[in-house]
């Protein structure tokens, strides 16, 4: 129970008391007396005065103290006005008589009926005010939710919003429409009516809002979309109404609305025909929209993760003409957006953010931000004072696979299957030259698994060549090849990575034309729920789906016979990497290479063609990384 509503049972209670108090008075203790008694104290003389209303006698003996009295109830006979009247039997013993009107009672009434209507009363007034918390009082119901801010409150600017240039290009005519409207108008132009942020959730679409309203000067109106909807209906349409009437009042502006797909989704869309009160508030933000002309100096842009599944009528031209993608940062992003989120902080010297930057490919804003409060909450439970870089490479192990179960303890057979199977990976890594080289390899329980293997790419990829492809299915692979070799049988620690090579595989054949079947793409079918149609099939007959099926076979087959054929000549390898790793439980990329290395001959060395890398990344290890990727370019571009 919280503070006010402690106040308020209180302040109630204080209110029943009040009026019991007033309406019952104030009355002094008195001693109840037969009325036998009574006749016998009158009749000795010991009853000096008595007040009589109706039926009740209140008395005060001779030799007593003012405020003593007593009480006593006469029999219905001997009330005054009847035969036999006591005032004769109190007169004889000189007993002073008084008499009171007898009340009528309502007092008494007006409490018993009052007093339950009050406490109802206040019953319902307390529901109100707990609704009012949930959905407002019910004459506001109709009324948009949007927040308002003032010019001056919305303090972001687009210097807060680190990297993201092109993304502040194409806002930025907005900002100065808003700023300087009178010259657009003379040169006839018309700046859009609308802008969809689209993007990975995290990326800043709502901060980048702010930042242009910020920039502008002007008022900023936020909504979520699903403050439109409420439990009864016609409630989104009246609301959406009342956010554009609000928008138009405080022209020139910028309305908001984050999570555009709660509300904009495809019209008819999955089974039953869709959500009748939400494609009426769609229809309603679909007309207001329109009903704005480019003088009125408001600008409506909105943000979703989801742009797929939003109605085709919200992305035309005079409603969204614009779609600006906000994708995830890129290496010099990262960088730009770790400085902002580490400014501030006592960060240590060894912290090299070009070096996490590359570390944390795609990762969002938010994840930063995630990572750098997670390296400072690890530095303070180790009790330094600034954020090592051991701290934000803990964090950063901590959320990309998750937290080390060290409750979870493995006997000696299980850890050495375990160092196979992760051993495996990073040797396939380490014979393949287009492999993403080796960050770290552990058996220490993380997350769902057992162990894990991680690689770090060196720069962005945007497109992948089939040879990247196939290294890294192989480097999949690798550690069911280990099992294959040193244990003569399978185990199940490669359920995962059956599975996201099939995934990889099939997108092979599929989607991306690599296959047998030639340069057909086939893609992924569409979901009933995303207004496709119920009856819809594969686009490829069935003895495709068994051409494709067969060939996605073939290649895992052929690329775990590979491995393991290529396993068999350094076993001696893999088991230094394995012994090592049994011993010492975690291996950078560059110790386990140095394992491998040492186990094996010069003509098998010379097969290692991948590489690993250590938790920072040397200037040496820099140069050469950059001359392979130059003798990489020469082997494309001579098969060219």
């Amino acid at each position: 129970m919280d503070r006010q509503t402690r106040i308020r049972l209180l302040t109630g209670m204080m209110l029943v008391l009040l009026l019991l108090v007033v309406f019952t008075g104030f009355t002094q203790p008195t001693d109840h007396m037969p009325y036998s008694e009574f006749k016998e104290a009158v009749a000795e003389g010991r009853v000096d005065s008595v007040v009589i209303t109706g039926q009740n006698v209140e008395g005060q003996f001779v030799e007593a103290e003012e405020e003593e009295t007593f009480s006593t109830v006469l029999p219905p006979e001997l009330v005054v006005g009847q035969d036999g009247r006591i005032e004769h039997m109190l007169e004889e013993h000189g007993v002073a008589i008084d008499a009171e009107v007898e009340a009528d009672g309502i007092w008494g009434f007006v409490l018993l009926w009052s007093l339950p209507l009050l406490i109802f009363l206040g019953f319902i007034f307390y529901m109100n005010r707990q609704a009012r918390g949930q959905m407002g009082p019910l004459g506001s119901i109709g009324k948009s939710k949007a927040k308002v801010y003032k010019p001056h409150e919305p303090a972001t600017r687009f210097d807060d919003v680190a990297g993201y240039r092109e993304v502040k290009e194409e806002v930025q005519e907005v900002v100065s429409f808003l700023r300087e409207p009178d010259r657009f108008r003379k040169a006839g132009a018309e700046v859009p009516k609308g802008m969809l942020l689209v993007g990975p959730p995290g990326t800043g679409k709502t901060l980048l809002a702010k930042a242009v309203a910020g920039e502008a000067g002007v008022p900023f109106i936020s909504v979520t979309g699903s403050d439109f909807m409420e439990m009864f209906v016609g409630v989104g349409a009246s609301r959406v109404r009342d956010m554009f009437k609000t928008a138009r009042q405080n022209a020139p502006c910028i309305v908001f609305i984050d999570e555009l797909d709660s509300i904009g989704r495809k019209r008819g869309a999955g089974l039953g025909g869709g959500h009748d009160e939400r494609e009426q508030t769609l229809n309603q933000m679909l007309g207001e929209i329109d009903g704005f002309e480019g003088s009125e100096g408001v600008v409506i842009m909105a943000a979703t993760n989801r742009p797929d599944v939003l109605d085709p009528a919200l992305q035309r031209p005079g409603r969204f003409d614009r779609q600006i993608v906000v994708p995830l940062p890129t290496l010099e992003e990262r960088i730009e957006i770790l400085k902002v989120h580490t400014k501030g902080k006592p960060i240590g010297d060894d912290v090299d953010l070009a070096v996490l930057a590359r570390g944390t490919p795609g990762m969002s804003g938010a994840d930063l931000r995630n990572l750098i409060n997670e390296a400072a909450l690890i530095a303070v439970r180790s009790g330094s004072d600034v954020i090592r870089m051991r701290d934000i490479e803990q964090s950063r192990e901590r959320q990309t696979l998750g937290r080390e179960r060290s409750s979870l303890r493995l006997d000696e057979e299980e850890k050495r299957a375990v160092a196979y199977h992760e051993g495996g990976h990073a040797l396939a890594a380490f014979l393949e030259a287009e492999a993403d080289p080796v960050y770290k390899v552990t058996v220490l329980p993380v997350g769902m698994a057992l162990g894990v293997t991680t690689q770090l790419p060196l720069d962005e990829r945007h497109i992948y060549l089939r040879s990247y492809l196939d290294a890294k299915l192989k480097v999949m692979l690798g550690g069911r090849a280990a099992e294959m070799v040193v244990l003569g049988q399978p185990t199940t620690g490669g359920q995962h990575d059956l599975v996201q090579a099939t995934k990889l595989a099939r997108a092979m054949v599929r989607e991306y034309g690599m296959g047998k079947l030639g340069p057909i793409g086939y893609g992924d079918d569409g979901q009933v729920f995303l207004g496709e149609e119920l009856t819809r099939g594969h686009e490829y007959s069935d003895s495709t789906a068994e051409m494709i099926d067969r060939e996605v076979r073939e290649i895992l087959t052929t690329a775990l016979e590979e491995v393991v054929g290529a396993f068999k000549d350094l076993r001696p390898g893999l088991d230094a990497m394995a012994e090592r790793l049994v011993e010492k439980e975690s291996l950078t990329g560059e110790e386990a290479l140095d394992a491998v290395r040492s186990a094996v001959g010069e003509e098998q060395r010379a097969r290692l063609r991948g590489r690993g890398m250590a938790s920072r990344l040397p200037e040496a290890d820099a140069a050469a990384t950059e001359q392979q990727e130059e003798e990489r370019e020469d082997q494309h571009a001579g098969m060219a």
